[in-house]
């Protein structure tokens, strides 16, 4: 790829990269010149990403990580990540977990898992890869991956939307403070976007139902993200921080 989209020389660390919207997120990267630190917790996915980015002529490395542990091991896994490739340009905060149950039957253990994995990691990875890009001097880009759950309501995911929401308001908080070090913090706001996990549900009515109140009536599909990303992972966003990308069909500006 050529011009302001071009990340050839950058270094992207994807975390949750192992199945969904991380996988891809990272071919995309990888794809557009970037070098790839793919992380997550399932060792075997991740060599098997690596081997096909590898195959498509990319540059990928897997990094072992669950983000919802403590502040310590993350910040000894982001510094592995460093070694890699030898810096850090581009992190894509992608990890996030759901459970789906009415409010009145979620648990601390429901909450805990949901916050810890979607609010927590997020927040204690992007202070350790802002960290280093701010001592490195170089500067570098964050792009969190929210929902518009954090935008509107459902029923069924309230730690979800809450881990959601408040990542929103976390993005345009650190893109305040970290600006003065050229380190960029944006969001993408993804609607339903179809894949292996989500299928028997649309096929169902309800599901059905829930497709045509999109407005455009049809799911987005993973590759639909794929501008959004390499804008916010490039050179050709350099004057956004604080942004939110609503990529969904239309939904959050549908009548209710």
């Amino acid at each position: 790829m050529n011009g302001a989209f071009d990340l050839a020389g950058k270094v992207a660390l994807v975390t949750g990269a192992s199945s969904g919207l991380g996988r891809h997120f990272a071919q995309t990267l990888a794809r557009a010149g970037a070098s790839v630190v793919v992380a997550a917790r399932r060792a075997s996915l991740l060599d098997a990403l690596v081997a096909d980015i590898v195959a498509e002529g990319g540059r990928a490395a897997p990094l072992i990580l669950d983000v919802s542990s403590d502040a310590e091991p993350v910040e000894r896994a982001v510094a592995e990540a460093r070694q890699c490739f030898g810096r850090l340009d581009i992190l894509i905060n992608n990890s996030g977990v759901t459970v789906s149950k009415p409010v009145l039957d979620q648990t601390q253990s429901d909450w805990d898992t949901v916050i810890d994995t979607n609010l927590r990691g997020a927040f204690f990875m992007s202070q350790s890869v802002a960290r280093y890009m701010r001592s490195a001097g170089h500067g570098g880009c964050i792009v969190n991956v929210a929902s518009i759950l954090g935008l509107r309501q459902a029923g069924m995911v309230a730690p979800y939307a809450a881990s959601k929401a408040a990542l929103i308001q976390l993005t345009k908080t650190m893109a305040l403070e970290l600006a003065r070090y050229s380190i960029r913090v944006n969001a993408i706001a993804p609607g339903y976007i179809a894949s292996d996990l989500n299928s028997e549900f649309f096929e169902t009515d309800a599901g059905q139902a829930l497709v045509r109140r999109i407005p455009q009536r049809h799911l987005g599909e993973p590759a639909d993200l794929d501008g959004a990303l390499l804008l916010l992972c490039s050179d050709a966003s350099r004057f956004m921080t604080g942004s939110v990308i609503t990529v969904d069909g239309g939904h959050v500006v549908s009548t209710l």
